[in-house]
């Protein structure tokens, strides 16, 4: 639980997560342009309620990237509790390349907030996406099924450039495709 949800009633924090959800899917379809009164809507909530928690649209913005980020992260603990090392791998590439894909929907809005100078949620999520591929590279290497030499911000930004080049809904297929061969890639061979 974040600094910011901590202390807050049950009902509020539940109040803030279905906004935050909405606000998501909102701001990457419709950018900037997303109305705040129809995220509210959307999540039950009055408008009051929205301002209470997110003083200004650029609060919910950065808040709801934030939210993204810290979900797929913290995946990772998760998957590797369910999965052997290398599957847990494969499934939260998936994930992340989902995060990428809402992600992007949301550029333009993010970079409105980075122009403001009053934060860059970019650099903190670089930090936390790294933190999660190492996690998940240490545990496959120590598990003899993923290489122990790889940087993780390779595997990152490689994962990138599967998304841009796959950005199209149709072309989801091939980018698991891709993953599977990043994944190949990343398994440790005896020599």
């Amino acid at each position: 639980m974040t600094g910011t949800t901590r202390g807050l009633r049950a009902d509020a924090r539940r109040n803030r997560q279905r906004l935050l959800d909405v606000a998501v899917r909102a701001f990457s379809e419709r950018g900037t342009d997303a109305s705040l009164e129809a995220i509210a809507k959307e999540a039950g909530v009055g408008i009051g309620t929205l301002y209470r928690h997110f003083p200004t649209r650029e609060a919910l913005l950065e808040a709801a990237y934030r939210n993204e980020v810290a979900r797929v992260c913290d995946s990772a603990e998760e998957l590797l509790a369910q999965y052997p090392p290398d599957q847990a791998m494969r499934v939260w590439m998936d994930r992340f390349i989902d995060y990428l894909a809402t992600k992007q929907g949301m550029a333009d809005a993010l970079k409105a907030v980075i122009a403001s100078g009053d934060s860059d949620p970019f650099a903190e999520s670089l930090d936390r996406i790294s933190t999660a591929i190492s996690t998940l590279l240490k545990a496959g290497a120590e598990a003899g099924v993923l290489r122990s030499d790889v940087d993780p911000l390779d595997v990152g930004f490689s994962l990138g450039g599967i998304l841009l080049i796959t950005t199209d809904k149709g072309l989801r297929d091939r980018a698991g495709r891709m993953l599977d061969l990043l994944l190949d890639g990343l398994r440790h061979r005896a020599v």
